[in-house]
């Protein structure tokens, strides 16, 4: 079989290797995740390779290499700045702490696709002979679009924990379907997500949530049960009810849900989490009335809050969680954008996070009463304002204030807020025009 290899520099760094290694005798294969993208006419971003070559053949065959894992028979080779991952075929012996393998016995390509997870990952080609091996079925996963593990599933997800995640991730992001073995273990095996570090849950969540199947993926981490395991915060939006008057869709989580299927195929990470996020705070401030009215008074500070807390524990990035608590925290000020005074409105259109924040008010109202009124008289002011700059520079400051007279103290920020608003909507364009009516207002502006 011939696949279509694609002319990157991964790919022919990969390539380079492995006619090498087999020039030096020894068996030398394109590995895992790459083959199963190549059959599946994706091109992959990182080639493995795997190689009967010992650790320290490797080492002494390529001159840049990087240890990162001997014991396991992983090395890095490094070619014009591409970094390959090179392992030998391996079994591995029992696994005692749910991610690494007590002994490793270096072997054959058959014992290695039976040490790996799923079937589609367990592939092997040989790109200078174009021989696909398959000991696993793996083919035959990928062409009925099955995520299957390679064995007992109970062991496969006993052995490393963070398979449960990666089940899910495959199945969302390939539009597959998990075998019903396969599925029950992870049903039964939650429990064991506890023992993976926040950052490989993270990393885990991130891929699920940039792909456009981030709705599939939600839905199968919450039929899992994985999402109460890994963000009961989120698993806490189902049945809180909602006004059906502007929320005609459901329950709070019905509408986290719609929130993501409305936003662009390529949202941004930070989008993501925010849509994610953006009612986090609903269940916490729920309160019905004697009349049955439902509200959810300041849920976007509280939710800010729970935003933050839970990227924090998930190791996210710090510029991250700052944008995507802002976007939380400041959700709700949309609806009042149209009562706004032009200076507030483009004090407001300035800030940092705006478009990002207006995508999120847009998927928003689709999920929910659908009307995208605010939304279009935003996409207009931003034309409108276009060409005036965001934030002008003051036209005086404190030094002539007190040239006119004023006495320092805390009517000059009321002063200087006052002639930036007015210089923001117009009103006033040069520091002569400020200063004039610093002098025609003394008096008012003292009094107040």
């Amino acid at each position: 079989m011939t696949l279509n290899l694609p002319s990157t520099p991964p790919c022919l760094a990969a390539i380079s290797i492995i006619q090498k290694l087999q020039n030096d005798g020894f068996q030398a294969l394109l590995a895992g995740g790459c083959v199963r993208d190549l059959l599946l006419n994706r091109t992959p971003h990182d080639f493995d390779v795997a190689t009967s070559a010992p650790p320290h053949v490797i080492l002494h065959s390529f001159p840049n290499t990087v240890h990162v894992g001997l014991q396991f028979g992983v090395v890095i080779v490094v070619q014009n700045g591409i970094q390959t991952q090179v392992a030998t075929f391996r079994s591995d012996g029992s696994y005692l702490d749910g991610r690494h393998p007590s002994t490793v016995h270096f072997s054959d390509p058959q014992s290695d696709a039976l040490r790996r997870d799923f079937t589609i990952n367990g592939l092997f080609y040989d790109p200078i002979a174009h021989k696909l091996l398959d000991f696993v079925g793996g083919q035959h996963d990928l062409k009925n679009k099955i995520i299957r593990t390679i064995g007992n599933p109970n062991l496969r997800f006993a052995e490393d924990h963070l398979r449960l995640l990666r089940a899910i991730r495959f199945a969302s992001t390939l539009d597959f379907n998990i075998e019903i073995s396969t599925w029950n273990a992870i049903r039964s095996s939650t429990h064991l997500i506890h023992s993976v570090s926040p950052e490989r849950i993270r990393d885990e969540l991130q891929k699920m949530l940039l792909s456009h199947n981030r709705v599939q993926a939600l839905d199968l981490l919450d039929q899992s049960s994985l999402l109460n395991a890994i963000l009961p915060e989120v698993t806490a939006l189902q049945n809180v009810p909602q006004p059906p008057d502007f929320h005609p869709e459901g329950d709070v989580f019905t509408h986290t849900r719609l929130t993501l299927h409305h936003l662009p195929p390529d949202a941004p990470l930070p989008l993501v989490l925010s849509a994610l996020f953006h009612d986090i705070g609903k269940p916490q401030t729920l309160s019905i009335d004697n009349t049955g009215r439902i509200r959810f008074n300041h849920h976007e500070q509280i939710g800010a809050q729970i935003a933050e807390s839970i990227l924090r524990r998930l190791r996210f990035p710090n510029p991250i969680i700052e944008q995507v608590s802002e976007a939380v925290r400041y959700h709700m000020s949309f609806k009042d954008t149209p009562h706004m005074r032009i200076a507030k409105l483009r004090r407001f259109l300035a800030r940092p996070n705006f478009l990002m924040e207006l995508q999120l008010h847009r998927a928003d109202c689709l999920a929910s009463h659908k009307n995208l009124q605010i939304y279009d008289f935003l996409v207009q002011k931003i034309q409108e304002f276009a060409n005036q700059p965001p934030n002008p520079k003051p036209l005086i400051n404190g030094h002539d204030l007190i040239s006119l007279g004023l006495k320092p103290g805390p009517l000059f920020k009321h002063i200087l807020e006052e002639v930036h608003n007015l210089h923001l909507e117009g009103k006033l364009t040069s520091r002569e025009e400020a200063l004039q009516w610093v002098k025609n207002n003394q008096t008012g502006l003292a009094k107040n």
